[in-house]
């Protein structure tokens, strides 16, 4: 007979002791058995046994460390990855910055099979993983899934529910997404986002050129150009925020998601659909409407956003040199103007802390119009995605839902392949399951433009 081989796990956090794995850990202990939900087994994965467990310890607090096993695995070390990977149904890849350790992850899993969720924001490395690795993912049943974070779910399904809402003849022309992130307390971000954003000011010509070499993106029909910049900052009076524009990953996500959906209309086929399903992403994208998308940050005073501002200089500037850069990493509370430290958060700061995400649309009333030469928008769809804190509760509650959403419905889903969030996620009941989990879709207003 042939020996039993190794357990093949639902899920494996890869990562596990990090910043934010312990806190996907927390997230994902709620759902294992006997709680009802399609997560059966789990395993955790980095790179010392004795911090995992640590981390599995913090994440049961205050009830006791319940039994996972933790496999030993380190981001440069293949055959360890390949060992992990091939006792994944899912893989959750947490370890960033992921221009480092991701891409080896992402590729373990690709040869494996095995689907790979990570919660990366850098475009550089998930442009690449998709130029690198689709072929061989989509060959061997492989879902690669980058962003599945606070990067860049609610962006993305935020922007498909305020498209949603465009009903025949209305469709929108562009939608800005406005971030606000609120605390009673500081607002203190993780080391691991302000590295990944210097590193991304050193290598943005990198991005530049893959780009050059890959096939042009299809472009979405929208229905009338770009509206103009703006200033750098603007005060909005409706939703009292200052906003400056910000270089976000979530606008790189969308818009590969317009292309894609470009390229395929009715959305990605599944591997076995049932015939609701098909039905249901037929209408699904059948609904959206392409529009320019871009997103800025807000505060509630002009000195928040100073804050802001100085740290996106400061990183732009010294991100470009290697001395500049290892000033960066070496003093981030100082170049953020304590924004981030090593550190990162404390429990408390986590807590009080929580994001309101403004998607305001701008568009026609009846579409027939807007071909009319100088017709301005004549209408304004305004919608809000909010939740808690962003890196360590909303990031685990969208990537273990995401995770969740893989093991119930895998047969509705593309058969592999690297893809953007929305591609695969916007038709299933994500959005629903996200609204049970504490992150919530409002349409706020919808109202028509004064003719000036």
């Amino acid at each position: 007979p042939v020996p039993p081989g190794p357990e093949v796990f639902d899920v494996v956090i890869f990562g596990a002791s990090g910043f934010t794995g312990k806190y996907v850990i927390r997230e994902a202990l709620k759902f294992l058995p006997p709680n009802a939900s399609p997560l059966r087994s789990l395993a955790l994965a980095g790179r010392s046994r004795d911090r995992v467990a640590a981390a599995l310890r913090w994440a049961a607090a205050p009830g006791p460390a319940p039994d996972v096993p933790i496999l030993v695995a380190d981001a440069s070390d293949p055959a360890s990855l390949a060992a992990v990977a091939a006792r994944a149904r899912v893989l959750l890849s947490c370890a960033g910055p992921f221009r480092l350790h991701g891409r080896q992850v992402a590729a373990a899993c690709a040869e494996a099979g095995a689907d790979c969720l990570d919660i990366s924001g850098e475009p550089e490395f998930m442009e690449r993983v998709e130029a690198d690795l689709h072929e061989v993912a989509a060959k061997n049943g492989s879902l690669i899934v980058s962003a599945c974070g606070f990067d860049s779910i609610p962006a993305e399904l935020g922007f498909l529910f305020n498209s949603r809402q465009w009903t025949p003849p209305s469709a929108p022309l562009s939608v800005v997404a406005y971030v606000n992130l609120e605390s009673d307390r500081k607002i203190v971000g993780n080391f691991g986002t302000f590295q990944s954003a210097v590193l991304g000011v050193a290598n943005a010509s990198e991005l530049q050129a893959l780009r050059r070499s890959r096939p042009r993106p299809a472009k979405p029909r929208i229905p009338g150009p770009a509206p103009p910049k703006g200033s750098l900052i603007e005060h909005d009076k409706a939703l009292g925020l200052w906003v400056v524009k910000l270089p976000s990953a979530d606008t790189v996500v969308v818009k590969r998601t317009l292309a894609k959906v470009t390229e395929h209309p009715e959305g990605l086929p599944g591997v076995d659909e049932t015939s609701e399903f098909v039905d249901r992403r037929k209408e699904f994208w059948s609904s959206i409407k392409p529009a320019h998308f871009g997103v800025k940050i807000g505060t509630r005073s002009i000195l928040g956003l100073a804050r802001w501002l100085c740290t996106g200089l400061l990183i732009g500037i010294l991100g470009g040199f290697s001395l500049g850069r290892s000033l960066l990493l070496k003093f981030p509370e100082f170049f953020s103007l304590g924004l981030c430290r090593k550190t990162g958060p404390t429990e408390e700061e986590v807590n009080n802390a929580s994001f309101k995400l403004w998607f305001v649309g701008h568009g026609y009333s009846d579409l027939a119009r807007a071909s009319e030469r100088g017709t301005k928008p004549d209408m304004e769809m305004v919608t809000r995605v909010s939740g808690p804190e962003i890196g360590y509760i909303t990031t685990p509650i969208v990537l273990v839902q995401c995770a969740l959403v893989l093991l119930s419905q895998r047969a509705n889903l593309p058969k592999g392949g690297v893809y953007t969030p929305g591609v695969v996620f916007g038709p299933t009941d994500l959005q629903k399951r996200l609204e049970e989990n504490g992150v919530s879709f409002d349409l706020i207003s919808t109202r028509t433009l004064p003719s000036d």
